[in-house]
């Protein structure tokens, strides 16, 4: 059975050899052990580890966040955050990289190990359902034929979410049957998504169809999608870490 690997991102010493003591009596191989962003960012392009465990106050700042946020852009790795924070305000900015999960200092050896393996079992199930959403591609008329499919009986109408309602006749979207004003690109994503109504879309497959191959980034898309949820009523649209959106049937 192979060992996984693992890069550690602690700038306390006695903290980083104890969670190398810990995690190598699990069976982990810590390939590096890192002090600041910067030598991280070496090691990580030079030894591409299974997972990263990040402290998210490098320095005394906020270094660990900025890291996660090079990671989740440029890397395929999960990574997990150790804390020992309650700052609320800090807190919020971590989430928003969307770790994989968190271990409180002073950590608990069997609670680490336990957030390591479900860490690398989410990022596995993540990375092959991800392969399944991209091995297709989505076009106008293939999306057509989901939307003419899911449309109410003599209606062109497709209710989704509570209380919303797609008229496809007219490119529009309502709310308690009052009308959403949505910019091009916020009606195309919504569109996508109420075609694959209880699925994932990916972010290669957002871009593929809002953008059309036009110079987008993941970041595009997370935008498109804050503007949007900042326009519906409600919160429907759903993350899936590190995939992309889904709105939930």
């Amino acid at each position: 059975m192979n060992r996984h690997t693992i890069i550690i991102v602690e700038d306390d010493e006695i903290t980083a050899l104890n969670l190398k003591l810990s995690l190598q009596k699990h069976g982990y191989d810590i390939i590096a052990i890192c002090d600041n962003a910067s030598d991280a960012k070496k090691k990580i392009d030079e030894y591409k580890p299974d997972i990263i465990i990040i402290d998210i106050s490098l320095q005394e700042s906020n270094d660990g966040i900025e890291l996660a946020k090079v990671i989740r852009k440029k890397y395929s790795i999960p990574f997990i955050y150790l804390t020992s924070h309650s700052d609320d305000d800090i807190i919020a900015e971590a989430i928003k990289t969307e770790p994989y999960g968190y271990i409180v200092k002073p950590f608990d050896p069997a609670s680490l190990h336990a957030t390591i393996q479900m860490a690398i079992f989410k990022f596995s199930v993540e990375s092959e359902r991800n392969e399944d959403i991209n091995a297709s591609k989505i076009d106008k008329q293939h999306l057509d034929k989901l939307l003419y499919a899911k449309r109410d009986p003599d209606k062109p109408f497709i209710s989704f979410g509570d209380a919303y309602h797609m008229d496809i006749a007219k490119d529009e979207i309502f709310y308690n049957n009052e009308k959403i004003k949505l910019t091009k690109k916020e009606y195309a994503i919504l569109r996508l998504l109420v075609a694959k109504l209880g699925h994932v879309i990916s972010f290669n497959q957002a871009i593929d169809y809002v953008w059309q191959d036009n110079g987008a980034t993941e970041n595009s898309i997370r935008t498109l999608v804050w503007r949007l949820r900042n326009k519906l009523p409600t919160d429907i649209i759903k993350n899936a870490s590190g995939i992309g959106y889904h709105i939930e049937k």
